[in-house]
C-alpha cells in the first residue's frame, strides 16, 4: 500500500475502524480504492461489544482470524435496575443459546481491532495508502479532488467520509447536522477482578446512567459508566485505590475484589444526526454519520454496518456499470443507512430519558416494559434479535 496519487474509483477519508473496515471492504469489491489517514496507534484502552454481524463482516473481510483470540465471547447480557427509585424495574437476562446462537458478540480492545484491519489492509494490491489527512475536499460534477496536508493530489469518484465528528467530508457535502447535548459523560477504564465474569455483561442502570462491566480475556473486564460529567471528572481524579473501591461498590461486588488498571478517560455525550447519509459524491459513515450514547454497544457496530452497506452498493453499482458516486446510487446508500440510524437512534434515546426520568408514569412504563420483556419469552426473544442487527437489512454479497 504505497502512496500513489492519481485517480481511484473510491476514496475513502480517516482509518478509525469503521474507515479500515470500509476501505477493505471497498477493495475486495475490485474498486480501486485509495486510502487517506494516518497511520497512528490507538489513542486510548477502551474497547468494542462487536455483535452479531459486526463479527460477520469481520470474517468476510478477513479480519477477525486475525484478533479473535483477543476478544471475550458475551453470552449471557444481564440488566439490573439499581435506581433505588419506588418503582423499579425487574432484573431482565438474555441468554445467547436461546437464539440458538453460540454468544450475542464478542468484546475487544479497540488496539488488538486496529492491528489487524491495519493488516489486512497492508495485504490489498487494489487499495493504495496516503499516509496523510485530507487538507481539502471538492465535490465536482465527475469525481472529488482532495488535496492532502502535505500537499498530495487525487481524485476519486465517491468519496467516503470517516473522518468522525468533526467531519471535513461532511461539511464538504453540505451536509447539515442535528446535535444535542445530553449533559452526561462516560468515564472509561478497565479492571481486573478476583472472581469469573463467566462470559456475563452487567449493565447497572443508576439515575445518572447505565454503569456496564463487559467481559475481557481473562479475569478483566471493560467499564462504561455513564453520569453526570462533574461526578465523572471527580472520579477520574481518584487514585486507582479509591476508584477500584468505587467500581467494586457500584458492581455490588458480582466479580469480587477489584482493581483498576492504568488508563482512563472521560468522554462527554451527545447524539448527532445528519440530514442526509450522503450527498455531492460523498458518504458518511462512523461517527460523521451518527453520534450516540454508549447505550446498548450500538456506535462502531452501526458503523461497521455502514461500512458493509457501501461496499455492498458499491459492488452492485460498479457490476452494473454505474459510476458509483451518482445521485442515485448515493439514494440508494441513504435508504439503506436511514431506518437503522433511525430506530437506533430513537431507541437509545428513549432508554436514556426513561432512566433519568423522575416522572413516576416513565419510570412506571419503563418498569412495565422491562418486566414484559423479561417475562414473555417471544418478545424476550425479539428484543434480542432486533438488538443484534435490524431485521429489515438484506444480507450482504459475500
Amino acid at each position: 500500500m504505497n502512496d500513489a496519487s492519481g485517480a481511484y474509483d473510491v476514496a475513502v477519508i480517516g482509518g478509525g475502524p469503521a474507515g479500515l473496515a470500509a476501505a477493505i471492504a471497498l477493495a475486495q469489491t475490485g474498486a480501486n480504492v485509495a486510502l487517506v489517514a494516518r497511520r497512528t496507534p490507538y489513542p486510548d484502552n477502551r474497547t468494542t461489544a462487536l455483535l452479531g454481524g459486526s463479527v460477520d463482516f469481520l470474517r468476510q473481510i478477513e479480519v477477525w482470524p486475525r484478533c479473535e483470540d483477543k476478544a471475550a465471547a458475551l453470552r449471557t447480557m444481564r440488566l439490573v435496575d439499581d435506581t433505588g427509585r419506588l418503582i423499579r424495574a425487574p432484573e431482565v437476562r438474555f441468554s445467547c443459546d436461546e437464539i440458538g446462537l453460540d454468544a450475542f458478540g464478542y468484546n475487544i480492545d479497540n488496539r488488538s481491532l486496529m492491528v489487524a484491519l491495519e493488516d489486512r489492509a497492508a495485504e490489498l494490491p487494489g487499495l493504495s495508502r496516503f499516509d496523510d489527512e485530507a487538507d481539502t475536499i471538492s465535490p465536482q460534477e465527475t469525481d472529488v479532488a482532495i488535496r492532502t496536508r502535505a500537499g498530495q493530489s487525487l481524485s476519486a469518484r465517491l468519496v467516503v467520509g470517516a473522518d468522525g465528528r468533526q467531519s471535513l467530508c461532511r461539511e464538504a457535502a453540505g451536509i447539515a447536522v442535528k446535535r444535542r447535548d445530553l449533559r452526561q459523560a462516560a468515564l472509561t477504564f478497565n479492571i481486573g477482578h478476583s472472581r469469573p465474569h463467566r462470559n456475563i455483561s452487567t449493565e447497572f442502570h443508576t439515575p445518572q446512567g447505565p454503569c456496564v462491566f463487559v467481559p475481557l480475556p481473562g479475569s478483566r473486564c471493560s467499564v462504561v459508566w455513564v453520569m453526570a460529567p462533574k461526578e465523572a471528572e471527580r472520579l477520574k481524579a481518584l487514585s486507582d485505590d479509591e476508584l477500584s473501591v468505587a467500581a467494586e461498590a457500584q458492581s455490588h461486588s458480582i466479580l469480587g475484589r477489584i482493581h483498576v488498571e492504568p488508563g482512563r478517560h472521560v468522554f462527554p455525550l451527545a447524539i448527532e444526526q445528519p440530514r442526509q447519509f450522503a450527498k455531492n459524491r460523498i458518504a458518511l459513515i462512523g461517527e460523521a454519520a451518527h453520534v450516540l450514547p454508549p447505550i446498548g454497544a450500538q456506535g462502531l457496530n452501526m458503523g461497521l454496518r455502514d461500512a458493509a452497506d457501501v461496499a455492498d452498493i458499491v459492488h452492485d453499482a460498479m457490476g452494473l456499470g454505474q459510476d458509483p458516486g451518482a445521485p442515485q446510487v448515493l439514494s440508494r446508500y441513504h435508504s439503506t443507512r436511514r431506518a437503522d440510524v433511525a430506530t437506533r437512534t430513537f431507541a437509545i434515546d428513549l432508554a436514556n430519558r426513561s432512566l433519568l426520568s423522575d416522572l413516576l408514569p416513565l419510570q412506571s412504563l419503563r418498569a412495565t416494559g422491562l418486566h414484559l420483556i423479561g417475562s414473555i419469552g417471544p418478545l424476550r426473544r425479539l428484543a434480542m434479535r432486533e438488538g443484534l442487527a435490524p431485521s429489515w437489512r438484506r444480507t450482504r454479497a459475500s
